[in-house]
C-alpha cells in the first residue's frame, strides 16, 4: 500500500500468535493485491474496465465496497469510494485492512494488540503490567514534534488516524469538484473504537474544512478529533480531553 505497518503483539500462545501474525500479514499483501489502483491485474483495477463483476470478486471487495457506501451516506457524500468517475476505495482500504490484521491477532489470543498502518493505528487490549497504550499525534507545523498523545485507558479497542497534507501533500480529494480539496486545516486526527470508520471519518472531516468538519465529528457517536489549522489553531471535540496522556 505503499507505506511501512508495524506490529506490537502481548500476550498468548506464542506459536498460535506467530501463526496469526503470519496470517495478518498475508492478509495486508493480498489487501494490496486486490485492492491496489496501480496494479492492471487487481480485482478492483479489473472490476472497474468492467472486466469482473462485484460477484465475481474475492468477498472482501464487497464488503469494503459495501462499507465504503456506508461512510459516503453518513459524511454526506464527503467521503466517497469514486475517484474520476471510477471505483477507488483507496480511502477506505488500509483502515480496514489494518483493524481486520489486528482482531485476527486478538482472536488468536494475544492479550495486546497495536498495528500501525502509515501511522494510523488499531489499538486492542492492554499491553501489559497494567498499562494502557499510548499513541503520539504528529504535529504538522513542527517535525519531529507531537502535538497531543492519545491513550486508550478504560477502553478495550481503540483506533488513531490521521488525515492530512504534512507527509504526501495536497492527495485528499473534494468529492464534489474531483480536485485536491482546498481547506483550513494541515491535519484531522480521529479517535474512534474501529480504525475502519476513523480513517474515513478523518479523510471526510478534512475536505469539509475546520469550522464544518468539527460539527459534523462532533455529531458522530464515540468519536473525538483534533483538528490543526494552517494558522496553528487547534480544534477539539468536547470529549477529547478524555483521551488525552
Amino acid at each position: 500500500m505503499g507505506t511501512v505497518f508495524s506490529f506490537d503483539v502481548r500476550g498468548g500462545d506464542p506459536r498460535t500468535v506467530r501463526a496469526a501474525l503470519d496470517e495478518a500479514v498475508d492478509g495486508l499483501h493480498q489487501a494490496d493485491a486486490v485492492f491496489s489502483t496501480y496494479r492492471e491485474d487487481s480485482q478492483l483495477s479489473r472490476l472497474a474496465r468492467g472486466e469482473l463483476t462485484v460477484e465475481e470478486c474475492d468477498p472482501e471487495v464487497a464488503e469494503v465496497l459495501e462499507l465504503g457506501a456506508e461512510a459516503e451516506r453518513a459524511s454526506d457524500g464527503w467521503f466517497s469510494t469514486t475517484y474520476e468517475g471510477r471505483i477507488d476505495p483507496t480511502g477506505i482500504v488500509k483502515g480496514w485492512a489494518v483493524e481486520r490484521a489486528a482482531r485476527t491477532l486478538a482472536a488468536a489470543g494475544a492479550t495486546g494488540v497495536s498495528v500501525n498502518g502509515g501511522g494510523d493505528v488499531q489499538l486492542l487490549g492492554v499491553p501489559g503490567a497494567g498499562r494502557p497504550w499510548r499513541v503520539g499525534i504528529a504535529d504538522p507545523l513542527r517535525p519531529g514534534g507531537l502535538a497531543a498523545v492519545i491513550t486508550a485507558a478504560g477502553t478495550a479497542e481503540l483506533a488513531v488516524a490521521t488525515s492530512g497534507t504534512a507527509e504526501r501533500g495536497a492527495h485528499i480529494t473534494d468529492p464534489r469538484t474531483g480536485k485536491p480539496a482546498v481547506t483550513d486545516l494541515l491535519a484531522v486526527t480521529v479517535v474512534a473504537p474501529r480504525l475502519t470508520w476513523a480513517d474515513c471519518w478523518a479523510t471526510a472531516a478534512f475536505a469539509m474544512g475546520a469550522r464544518q468538519g468539527l460539527a459534523w465529528l462532533e455529531s458522530l457517536p464515540d468519536v473525538e478529533a483534533l483538528l490543526i489549522t494552517a494558522g496553528d489553531e487547534v480544534r477539539c471535540t468536547r470529549g477529547l480531553a478524555s483521551r488525552l496522556g
